[in-house]
C-alpha cells in the first residue's frame, strides 16, 4: 500500500518537474489520447464549415463534420511571434514582456512550456517545425522540433502530441508569383475597408488558392493518423496561427486580425474529455483563446494546468467555466511601434489606441511588399478613397473604436462615444482595465525601460513586483491618448513624475493634442531632452522636433542623433530613435548622414529576431529625405 501511495504521489507532482521524463506501462499510456495539432498561418476563419461559399475546404469540412467548430477563438495576438509565445507558455505576452514583434526575453526559470510539461509526463512531442517564440526557454523543449519531426519516430508505447505548421497561407504566399488562380477575382467578396482594384482581388483569391491548398495539406495528415489505425486513439485540434496575411487583418486588432478558424475533434473513445458544449457536427459559442490552448492540451492529458498559466482550459477534466470576454494586443510590429489592446464578448470588439498619433497604417516594409498595400496607399495618397477605406491611413486615430459585429463584420462603424452604446461600452472599457491590472500588463513601459528594469532578472517578475507603479502608468498613458484638452494639465505635470515611463507618457500625449499643446509645455519639454531615461529623451524630442520652434527642433535633432548608433544604444533605444526620426521625415534631414552611417548595424551581438529593424527604419528615412 505505501509503494501505490508513493507512485500516486509521483504521478501527481510529475507534470511540475519541467522536462523530466516519466517511466509509464503501455496500458498507461494507452488510457491517454494521442493529440494532433494541425496548425497554418495567416488564416482567418475563411472555411467552407464556417459559412464561407467562396472557399473550398473539403478536408476541413469533413473533420467539422466530425467535431466542433469554435465560432469565438481569437490568437490574443494579430501576428505569429507574440501569438505563438501566448500558446507556447499559456500566458499573455504583455504580462512576460514578450509582446513585440520580434523579440528575445527571458522567462522565469521556475515555469516551464507546455511541452516540456506534458513530456515530463511521459508524451513524446514533435514540432515540425515552426517556433517563433519571444522567449527564451528553459531547457529542451520538443523531443524534436524540425522539418523531420513527426510521431511515428516515438518510443513503442508513448502517447504522442505533435504539431504540423503548413506555412503555405503565409502572407508572402499570398503576393509570390507567378501563380495560375483558382479562384476566380471578380467573385470574392471585398471588405468594405479594402478598395476595389484589380490588385486587391487578386490578392485575396490568391489567399483563398492558398487555404486550398493548406486544406489538402490537413487532408494528408489526418489520412496519415487513419492509415496508421490511430483515428480513435487522437484527439485533433485545427486552427490558423492568426488572421488573414492581408493589411488590416494580420497586425491589427480587429476581429479580422484575432479571428481563427477552431476546429476540435473528439474520438468516441475519448469522449469523457469533451465539454458540455462539444457537440460533433456542431458549433459552440464558447469564447476561446490562444492562452487557453496549453492548459487544454494539458488538461486533455490529465495534467492540471499550472497556476501561473493565466489561460483556461475549455476541454478536459481541469475545463474551466467559460470566460467571457477574448482579449488582444498589439505592441511593435516589426520595425514600427505602436500599443493597442482590445477585448470582445463575442459580439462587440473594443480598441484601445494609446498612441493615436500615429496611423493604424504605419510603413511596415514587410506589409508593404503585398500588391494591396501598395495600391491603397496610393489611393490614399491620390484621395480616391471612402472615408472607411482611408481610416486605415488617417492620424489622429479615434482613442477608443467599438463595433458591433453582428451587424458590422467588417469593423467599419466605429460606435465608440454614441449614448446608445454608453452602457457596452463602459462594460468592455471596464473589462479591458481591469485585465490589464491584473495581468499586470508591461506594454505600457517603453521597451528600453522594459528591459532596464527588468535588469538580470525577468521583466515577468519585474511586472510582479512593488516597484512597477502600473496603476499610475496606466493612467498616464490613457490621459495621453484621450485627446481630451480636459487633460492637458495633467500630462504637462506628469513631466515631472518620478517614473520614467509618466514622463514618456506625457510627452507622448502632448504630441498628440499638437501644436498648442506643445506649445503650453515647451520649456518642461526642453528640459526633458536631458532626462535620465532615453525613452523620455526620445518622447520630448519628437514633440519638440514636429511641434517646437527652430531653435527647440535644432535641439531635439541634437538629442536624437546620440541615440541613433546602435553599438552605443542597443536595439530599443536605437530602433526608437529611429522611429522618431523616420516621423519627422523632412523636419530631420539634418540627421541623414548619422542615419546613412548607422542604419546597417554590423557590431555583435544584434540578435536576429530584430537584427531588421534598424536598415528598414533607415532605409525608409532616407528614401523621405533623398534629393
Amino acid at each position: 500500500m505505501m509503494k501505490i501511495r508513493i507512485a500516486v504521489l509521483f504521478l501527481a507532482i510529475l507534470p511540475f518537474c519541467g522536462a523530466a521524463v516519466a517511466s509509464e506501462s503501455v496500458d498507461e499510456a494507452a488510457a491517454r489520447p494521442n493529440i494532433l495539432w494541425l496548425t497554418c498561418e495567416d488564416t482567418g476563419p475563411h472555411l467552407g464549415c464556417y459559412g464561407d461559399a467562396y472557399s473550398h475546404t473539403p478536408n476541413l469540412d469533413a473533420l467539422a463534420q466530425r467535431g466542433t467548430i469554435y465560432l469565438h477563438a481569437w490568437s490574443t495576438a494579430p501576428v505569429c511571434a507574440p501569438a505563438r509565445t501566448a500558446i507556447i507558455t499559456g500566458m499573455y505576452p504583455s504580462s512576460t514582456g514578450a509582446e513585440h514583434m520580434r523579440s528575445w526575453v527571458p522567462f522565469p526559470q521556475r515555469f516551464s512550456f507546455y511541452p516540456q510539461i506534458l513530456r515530463g509526463a511521459g508524451y513524446y512531442c514533435t514540432n515540425n517545425s515552426k517556433e517563433d517564440y519571444n522567449l527564451i526557454n528553459n531547457g529542451r523543449v520538443w523531443d524534436e522540433s524540425s522539418g523531420k519531426a513527426h510521431w511515428k519516430n516515438r518510443p513503442a508505447g508513448k502517447p504522442f502530441f505533435a504539431i504540423f505548421n503548413f506555412t503555405i497561407t503565409h502572407e508572402s504566399r499570398i503576393r509570390d508569383r507567378p501563380h495560375d488562380l483558382i479562384h476566380d477575382p471578380n467573385k470574392v467578396r471585398l471588405p468594405a475597408y479594402h478598395p476595389d482594384t484589380p490588385e486587391v482581388r487578386r490578392d485575396w483569391a490568391q489567399y483563398y488558392d492558398r487555404i486550398t491548398q493548406m486544406d489538402a495539406m490537413a487532408g494528408e495528415k489526418l489520412r496519415e493518423v487513419e492509415e496508421a489505425g490511430l483515428a480513435d486513439e487522437t484527439i485533433v485540434f485545427f486552427y490558423g496561427d492568426h488572421g488573414s496575411g492581408m493589411p488590416r487583418s494580420k497586425r491589427c486588432l480587429y476581429n479580422s486580425g484575432l479571428q481563427v478558424p477552431l476546429i476540435v475533434y473528439i474520438p468516441p473513445k475519448f469522449r469523457h474529455l469533451a465539454a458540455p458544449d462539444y457537440q460533433p457536427g456542431g458549433k459552440t459559442e464558447r469564447l476561446a483563446a490562444f492562452v487557453d490552448l496549453a492548459p487544454t492540451v494539458l488538461s486533455l492529458a490529465g495534467i492540471r494546468p499550472p497556476d501561473w498559466m493565466e489561460g483556461h482550459a475549455f476541454l478536459g477534466p481541469y475545463a474551466a467555466e467559460p470566460q467571457p470576454f477574448l482579449f488582444g494586443l498589439r505592441g511593435r510590429m516589426d520595425e514600427r511601434y505602436d500599443l493597442l489592446r482590445s477585448v470582445t464578448d463575442g459580439r462587440y470588439v473594443y480598441i484601445r489606441n494609446y498612441i493615436p498619433y500615429l496611423p493604424l497604417g504605419q510603413h511596415v516594409a514587410y506589409m508593404f511588399q503585398t500588391p494591396t498595400t501598395k495600391i491603397w496607399k496610393e489611393l490614399y495618397d491620390a484621395g480616391r478613397l471612402t472615408e472607411q477605406q482611408a481610416y486605415f491611413w488617417q492620424r489622429p486615430r479615434a482613442p477608443e473604436e467599438l463595433y458591433d459585429l453582428r451587424s458590422d463584420p467588417d469593423e467599419v462603424n466605429n460606435l465608440a462615444g454614441r449614448p446608445e452604446y454608453r452602457e457596452v461600452q463602459a462594460r468592455l472599457e471596464k473589462a479591458l482595465r481591469d485585465h490589464i491590472l491584473a495581468t499586470r500588463d508591461l506594454g505600457f513601459l517603453p521597451e528600453s525601460e522594459l528591459h532596464s528594469r527588468a535588469g538580470t532578472g525577468t521583466p515577468y517578475d519585474y511586472g510582479r513586483g512593488r516597484t512597477y507603479p502600473l496603476p499610475r502608468i496606466l493612467q498616464a498613458a490613457e490621459k495621453a491618448s484621450s485627446l481630451n484638452p480636459a487633460d492637458l494639465p495633467d500630462l504637462i505635470s506628469f513631466l515631472d513624475d518620478d517614473d520614467a515611463a509618466v514622463r514618456s507618457w506625457a510627452a507622448l500625449g502632448l504630441l498628440t493634442q499638437g501644436e498648442d499643446a506643445v506649445k503650453s509645455a515647451r520649456e518642461k519639454l526642453a528640459a526633458r531632452l536631458s532626462d535620465d531615461s532615453p525613452a523620455v529623451r526620445i518622447a520630448a524630442a519628437w514633440a519638440l522636433g514636429r511641434f517646437g520652434n527652430d531653435e527647440q527642433r535644432e535641439q531635439a535633432l541634437q538629442t536624437l542623433a546620440p541615440l541613433i548608433p546602435y553599438e552605443n544604444n542597443g536595439p530599443y533605444v536605437a530602433m526608437m530613435a529611429l522611429t522618431v526620426v523616420d516621423d519627422l521625415g523632412p523636419l530631420a534631414a539634418d540627421l541623414r548622414d548619422i542615419v546613412e552611417k548607422n542604419g546597417h548595424p554590423e557590431v555583435a551581438p544584434i540578435h536576429n529576431r530584430f537584427k531588421d529593424g534598424i536598415p528598414r527604419l533607415a532605409e525608409h528615412f532616407l528614401q523621405l529625405v533623398s534629393p
